[in-house]
């Protein structure tokens, strides 16, 4: 049996071009290397899975790279590309500051600074989790990092730079990672997809995409799993059972019984999410959200806000326009207040119903 190799692993990306949703970060390194203005130190931040230490990866094998592509990417077939694809490079160190952060272990590292690589041309110390480094590592760390030497590149990942003290940050060239978009996601999901032979429905992925909320790595390991769940064959409804998601149907459904004044049906709806196992608070807080991408769904310049597949944005259009501005607008003032208020209700089934019983009255009392 052959090992399995996860998603995340398995298509990490290798060059610059291949990382996906960073491209303000990419370009500026790629220009920085192909005009001989890197920074000493650089610092990577932002959320998890967005590829901060992917990027640290990278850098380092391209500067240590002797036969760069015209498009300044790494050869990966020059020895220092291969030793580094092989794990065997001698010129990159990788340090996890969440279990290696006391005053000993930089003492260690600021030691193994100073002496010259035997090959190539940069030694690279890749701290990841760097903000859990303790005060007085990072002050035996301060002035390598301002003045280490020539061949010394340091590169430091983190998802806390509020965290950092000011004397590092302004020792270093910050670069703010973003989270990636819903739709780059769904992107990368469908190469991924399309490479193993998956069979997939295109709202499959973008439920992937949401779930994930802007980090791909989230949105590689539920997708393994769904893959896992499915056989092969991911389909809408198998994701919304597996991820415990309630279907967008039944928020199109209710908002319908407001329109009607159709109290009885949106109660027995209710009922019929309860006997699926969902709780008040998720039904309540992804109504909130329905009712926003209805408003957002009004204009077309803002259909984009919506991290929503085409077949489904062009539903959201529909039925916002039949509800119009003003009764969504009451309609999302109710609904997030009660979600506000929800977990101070004692009786909280009572609550939620009597929010529905709100909302389907607006229409017949106004």
């Amino acid at each position: 049996m052959d090992n399995y190799i996860v998603s995340a692993r398995k298509y990490r990306p290798q060059t610059f071009d291949s990382v996906v949703g960073q491209q303000h970060v990419t370009t500026t390194l790629k220009n920085a290397i192909r005009t001989n203005q890197l920074a000493q130190a650089f610092l990577f931040c932002g959320p998890r899975g967005v590829g901060k230490t992917t990027c640290a990866r990278i850098l380092a094998k391209t500067i240590n790279c002797t036969n760069l592509t015209p498009d300044t990417e790494a050869c990966n077939e020059c020895e220092s590309c291969r030793s580094f694809a092989e794990g065997g490079s001698m010129n990159i160190f990788e340090l996890d500051a969440a279990s290696n952060n006391s005053v000993d272990d930089i003492r260690e590292l600021v030691k193994q600074v100073y002496i010259p690589p035997q090959t190539g041309r940069y030694k690279v110390y890749i701290i990841d989790e760097v903000h859990m480094l303790s005060q007085a590592a990072f002050n035996a760390f301060l002035k390598t990092l301002e003045e280490p030497p020539a061949y010394a590149k340091f590169i430091l990942a983190t998802t806390e730079k509020h965290k950092i003290i000011p004397t590092i940050l302004s020792r270093c060239q910050v670069f703010d990672f973003k989270r990636i978009q819903a739709d780059d996601i769904v992107a990368h999901l469908r190469s991924i997809a399309e490479r193993e032979g998956i069979r997939y429905e295109e709202e499959s992925l973008h439920t992937i995409a949401r779930k994930a909320e802007g980090g791909l790595r989230d949105a590689l390991s539920i997708f393994d799993q769904l893959v896992s769940f499915t056989q092969g064959n991911l389909t809408r409804q198998l994701c919304n059972e597996n991820l415990n998601l309630l279907d967008s149907d039944y928020y199109f459904r209710l908002t319908d019984y407001f329109r009607a004044g159709d109290i009885a049906n949106a109660l027995l709806l209710y009922q019929e999410v309860i006997d699926k196992g969902f709780d008040g608070q998720h039904f309540i807080t992804g109504l909130s959200e329905h009712l926003r991408n209805l408003l957002v769904a009004l204009d077309p310049a803002t259909h984009r806000l919506m991290e929503v597949s085409d077949a489904e944005r062009g539903r959201y259009g529909e039925q916002a326009v039949n509800c119009g501005l003003a009764l969504l607008l009451r309609y999302l003032d109710i609904a997030s207040d009660y979600e506000y208020r929800y977990k101070e209700a004692g009786n909280k089934r009572l609550f939620v119903e009597v929010a529905l019983m709100k909302l389907a009255s607006l229409v017949t009392y106004p």
